[in-house]
């Protein structure tokens, strides 16, 4: 069932495939690898971590950081996940894809997001 990868290239995205029981035509027109997958699961972590958090202590604990607005920790999130896209689109476009570097910068990014925003 899992032996063979479908489009892990580019070059096998337009090609026909079989059909199997877990193909869904749904997602299809996106050419899935790992580290997509690794990318939406992650997100979704995310927002599970958070779900949890916020069930432990109510409340998102709003206070004022440097941008001198009210945030809650879902804000930081949203702004940790939008910068960290930005920090790696950047990183792609003048350095190239050692994304490794950028997650972490990213990473430490997070950090300096939840602490002081």
């Amino acid at each position: 069932m899992f032996t063979k990868l479908y489009a892990a290239t580019w070059g096998d995205v337009g090609k026909a495939k079989e059909k199997g029981f877990f193909d869904f035509d749904l997602f299809s027109w996106m050419a899935w690898t790992w580290q997509t997958a690794a990318f939406f699961i992650f997100i979704a972590l995310c927002i599970m971590v958070m779900l949890i958090w916020e069930k432990k202590v109510p409340g998102g604990s709003p206070r004022k950081g440097v941008l001198g607005l009210d945030t809650t920790r879902g804000d930081r999130l949203f702004v940790s996940l939008l910068g960290s896209a930005f920090i790696h689109l950047a990183w792609l476009g003048l350095v190239g894809s050692l994304l490794w570097i950028a997650s972490i910068i990213c990473v430490a990014y997070f950090i300096v997001v939840f602490k002081y925003v």
